[in-house]
């Protein structure tokens, strides 16, 4: 008989802490409470995921360098032989000694994040944190991606852009055309570019249907516990089960996951939540 095939994610996001301590326009505003998990039960989270993935993205709403303990909970993950992921504002760069752990894949910084805020610091000092955080590096194998998430039909984010560029250009000494997704700065240094997208929300008035990547090549773990589909439902709003209640297998074969599983092979989105979501429209075919 042959042995039903375990589900596998390319990565599971847990939200190690929801704060993230800006209020950027392009992100929904926060009506959960603030919570920072604490470190033994990430890692009961940990020692039941690494069953199901091999790297995991420690962010959804907040920002992972808001903790001053992050390598406390990088030492969990490679005790588990996971990878991380991390995405920051890259507001809290200069709080960091040093980031480069072994556990670490990737640092996303989502540029957007300055110009979206009313900033204490200058553009200077701001981008020569991300300089700084290059410079720290050295040989370890990690990627640093940059990314200008702000593209849209009229180009209103072009003055802040081609700061950000005349700043990379100086420093790498390299011309950047951004006529392509992503551009290739330094040695695993890319420069991300892509459009605003709307966050889900039931107030919404776009509805659709199609495939989706929840609960396909992902989920998303909450700071409080709650385990959800994708990485956009920040507020729980399709809440699958916590994981202060019952295991990640259980809460994975409920019959509410595997209805949106079965939804989303058949391109139905079942949950109001999913129907309103625009995300899932750039993965049509």
């Amino acid at each position: 008989m042959q042995k039903k095939k375990q589900m596998r994610f390319q990565k599971i996001y847990t939200e190690i802490t929801n704060i993230c301590g800006l209020t950027c326009s392009f992100c929904p505003s926060q009506t959960q409470p603030t919570k920072t998990m604490s470190l033994d039960f990430f890692e009961q989270i940990l020692a039941q995921a690494n069953q199901y993935t091999k790297e995991v993205a420690l962010h959804v709403m907040g920002d992972p360098l808001t903790l001053s303990n992050l390598r406390d909970y990088l030492d969990i993950v490679s005790k588990y032989h996971l990878k991380a992921n991390i995405t920051t504002s890259g507001f809290y760069l200069n709080g960091h000694k040093n980031l480069f752990h072994p556990s670490l894949k990737q640092i996303n910084i989502s540029l957007n994040s300055f110009n979206k805020n009313t900033p204490k610091i200058s553009f200077e000092a701001y981008m020569q944190g991300v300089f700084k955080l290059y410079e720290q590096r050295g040989d370890a194998d990690v990627f640093i991606n940059l990314r200008l998430w702000n593209l849209d039909a009229d180009n209103t984010e072009k003055s802040y852009n081609e700061q950000v560029f005349a700043a990379l250009e100086a420093y790498f000494n390299i011309k950047i055309i951004p006529n392509k997704k992503t551009f290739r700065l330094e040695r695993k240094v890319l420069l991300h570019f892509d459009n605003y997208f709307d966050w889900p929300s039931l107030q919404s008035e776009h509805f659709s249907h199609g495939f989706c990547h929840g609960l396909n090549a992902q989920i998303a773990i909450l700071a409080d516990g709650r385990v959800v589909p994708c990485c956009l439902d920040g507020e729980g709003m399709i809440t699958l089960g916590s994981l202060h209640v019952g295991t990640l297998k259980e809460i994975l074969n409920s019959p509410k996951a595997k209805n949106i599983i079965k939804g989303f092979q058949n391109k139905q989105a079942v949950e109001e939540l999913c129907q309103k979501c625009s995300f899932k429209d750039r993965f049509k075919e």
